[in-house]
């Protein structure tokens, strides 16, 4: 009897001993997921890690006591408790963990670019081996990652360096030659059909080209070091992807929806400013610092949207999180949709890009699902980009004022699923976790029914500015697409009060103090909206189409704005003094002219015949240096950008009778519609450029926007824009 007592102990002894085992790990598990909850609930944090030791050890008290005792009923009870309260831990841990490691995939400092090598889609080449000892094509900018580095990493890689490789100032002119047969293989990045697919003559780009071979490289961003906890005031950028694939990893970034927040979370107040994807500012990283859309500075990555907004507003960004608009789609289904008050009627492509399943919406308040939500933050073909802005903002805070009514964790797991694979930040896991004392404060403050606006002190900021169609080439750099590209230009002190704003709620400003208001008890209160105002500084001066008009012409506005001109006599039949053709396209920058060359105009002597050169700014020991140059040959005109009923159409008109202007009006509705460019000549159908001899008797065909469309109500900015004489206006 003994014996067999001794043999039961024994074996319960050993079963304790594995519980003991199990516990101890379980324990040890909890406690460790516990520590990595930093700045969530310390005090609670640390009674429970002290409670989980004392339960730790009042368990080992109470299964040596059992197995004294020999009481076998208290030692399956113990046991089973051991097992459950064992358990009870271990999923507690791991769920704990996998959020952790759900956060952690948000978390990133680094970025992956990829470039591909691309050929027509006609090349029976299939794949990197077939292209022999051809000629490659690639940018020779060597800060371009996707499109140097990464070209210079392939061809060492295989073995292409005995191929001659062809460097291009720029895409388009590469791209130019692709389409053209004079290269047949090309270096781009690998999200070129996002990039480049907006661009004319290139829309149907992915269905003309194909992808032979494909390379990655993941380079560390810069970040700001501000530590592991969300306690002072900061900066955010919200970066929209418009991707075709599925995982934000690597993802082409296009810069199409740019919001810049500030937070301040004393205070809980929040300013929003939506950049426009158009506004005309300096771009950091490329060459020059030369303007452009602020949507291409996406080209170059995250640091280089960071710092060019860093660099045109003065304020720092501490953080950024870039999103895939696929994932916003999965995002709002995860939610179960959103409310949303629909401000417009219209219809838009789905995220797969497909206008054989259009998504319409009607005016009004509504629950949209994913893909009606991502059509409305995406949509402006009938709007402009401040309304499409203010139209993400509201997508923005519907998924806001859904998120604090979640309470169910299969609905928190299917968020960190969808976040993990569509967001990526800048912040830390630490940073991100340290949201939850805001969340807590924002929820002990909510009601049921409070909406985001109320809990957050929201201001809604607004850039102000002007329309303009520049042409995108700078011939200090030698760089740019050379098409003419509608523009937002935005008004200088319209940028300094937003600033102003944003400086004052991260506590860099003191707020001026409003010591009076006034009101009109009959009339409804309007909520002042910082960076909308009557401004007139947009600080543009475009360059003319002297063509046809008189040489003194040119020679007061280059004096009045600083620009050389140099002229080129030629014998010509028109008369004496008229500028035949300028070097320079209409339409460029001022800024973006070399102002040691300037502006070369040819000009009429009013003789005809054969053609000798004479340069009006030379003696006549220099007119020989001219002898050789061949005739200078009147060429068509570029009249893209510029007004249906413009001098430029009237001028060429009269001098030009044998060559007849059709004009074509494009209403809403027809192919080409765009509401921003109404008025405007969209496009002709003989190349500008063209010399002029060849189109005697014949029809040139410029189509234009109807100048007469109804354009969608936009609020009132009270700014003015300054014009030209029509003259000197290229739009007039």
């Amino acid at each position: 009897m003994r014996k067999k007592m001794m043999k039961q102990n024994k074996g319960w002894t050993v079963v304790f001993y594995v519980l003991y085992l199990i516990l101890m790990a379980s324990s040890g598990y909890m406690l460790y997921s516990l520590s990595l909850l930093s700045n969530i609930e310390n005090t609670l944090r640390l009674i429970g890690a002290i409670a989980i030791i004392i339960i730790a050890g009042l368990f080992i008290l109470l299964s040596a006591r059992s197995v004294i005792k020999q009481k076998k009923t208290s030692r399956i009870i113990l046991a089973i408790i051991l097992i459950l309260y064992s358990g009870a831990l271990f999923f507690i841990a791991s769920n704990v963990h996998v959020v952790i490691d759900k956060i952690g995939n948000v978390s990133t400092n680094s970025t992956t670019y990829s470039s591909s090598i691309v050929t027509m889609k006609k090349n029976k080449a299939e794949s990197i081996s077939d292209i022999g000892s051809s000629e490659l094509g690639m940018i020779k900018d060597e800060n371009s990652i996707d499109g140097y580095q990464i070209p210079k990493q392939i061809i060492k890689n295989k073995k292409l360096s005995s191929n001659k490789i062809v460097e291009y100032d720029d895409y388009v002119s590469m791209l130019n030659d692709l389409y053209e047969g004079k290269i047949d293989y090309i270096f781009l990045p690998t999200g070129y059909t996002i990039k480049f697919g907006s661009l004319e003559g290139f829309e149907e780009i992915g269905n003309e080209t194909k992808i032979l071979y494909t390379e990655e490289k993941e380079i560390k961003t810069k970040t700001t070091k501000r530590g592991n906890k969300i306690d002072k005031p900061f900066t955010i950028l919200l970066m929209g992807v418009d991707s075709e694939q599925e995982n934000i990893k690597g993802a082409s970034f296009n810069g199409d929806s740019l919001m810049l927040l500030t937070f301040n979370p004393t205070t809980l107040n929040t300013t929003i400013l939506s950049i426009p994807r158009d506004t005309y500012v300096p771009i950091s990283c490329f060459a020059g610092n030369r303007k452009n859309k602020i949507t291409h500075a996406a080209w170059q990555g995250e640091d280089c949207m960071i710092k060019t907004i860093q660099d045109f507003t003065g304020i720092t960004i501490d953080y950024y999180a870039k999103i895939n608009f696929k994932g916003v789609v999965k995002l709002v289904d995860a939610l179960g949709g959103i409310d949303v008050d629909v401000p417009i009627d219209f219809c838009e492509q789905d995220s797969n890009r497909d206008f054989a399943n259009l998504i319409c919406l009607k005016t009004g308040p509504q629950t949209l699902n994913g893909e009606q939500a991502l059509a409305l933050s995406r949509h402006r073909k009938t709007i402009n980009d401040f309304v499409r802005g203010q139209n993400q903002q509201l997508v923005v805070k519907g998924l806001m004022n859904k998120a604090k009514t979640i309470k169910s964790i299969d609905t928190i797991y299917k968020l960190l699923d969808t976040l993990s694979n569509n967001l990526e930040t800048n912040m830390t896991t630490n940073e991100i976790l340290s949201f939850y004392n805001v969340a807590k404060d924002l929820l002990s403050r909510s009601k049921e029914n409070t909406s985001v606006e109320e809990l957050f002190g929201m201001q809604r900021l607004y850039i102000s500015g002007i329309d303009a169609t520049i042409h995108d080439y700078n011939s200090i750099v030698n760089q740019g697409t050379r098409l003419n590209l509608y523009n937002f230009v935005p008004y200088e002190s319209s940028i300094k009060d937003v600033v102003t704003a944003m400086k004052i709620n991260l506590g860099l400003e003191k707020p001026k103090i409003i010591k009076t208001f006034q009101f009109d008890i009959d009339e409804p209160y309007e909520e002042t909206v910082i960076g909308k105002g009557n401004y007139k500084d947009a600080n543009l001066n475009l360059l003319p189409n002297f063509v046809g008009y008189d040489k003194s012409k040119a020679i007061s506005y280059g004096n009045q704005n600083g620009l050389k001109v140099n002229i080129n006599y030629v014998d010509s039949s028109q008369r004496e003094g008229q500028i035949i053709s300028q070097n320079l396209t209409p339409g460029m920058d001022l800024t973006a002219i070399s102002k040691s060359t300037g502006l070369t105009l040819t000009v009429s002597n009013g003789k005809g015949g054969s053609s000798s050169i004479k340069d009006n700014n030379k003696d006549d020991k220099d007119k020989t240096d001219n002898k050789n140059n061949p005739t200078t040959e009147e060429k068509l005109p570029n009249f893209v950008g510029g007004s249906y009923n413009g001098s430029i159409i009237t001028n060429f008109r009269s001098n030009h009778k044998n060559i007849i202007i059709a004009l074509v009006k494009i209403s809403e509705g027809e192919a080409g519609f765009d509401i921003q460019k109404k008025g405007q000549i969209i496009s002709q159908d003989v190349k500008a450029g063209t010399s002029l001899s060849g189109l005697e008797g014949k029809t040139i065909t410029l189509k234009y926007i109807d100048p007469l469309a109804t354009e969608p109500e936009e609020p009132d900015d009270g700014g003015e824009e300054e014009e030209l004489p029509p003259e000197i206006n290229p739009g007039a």
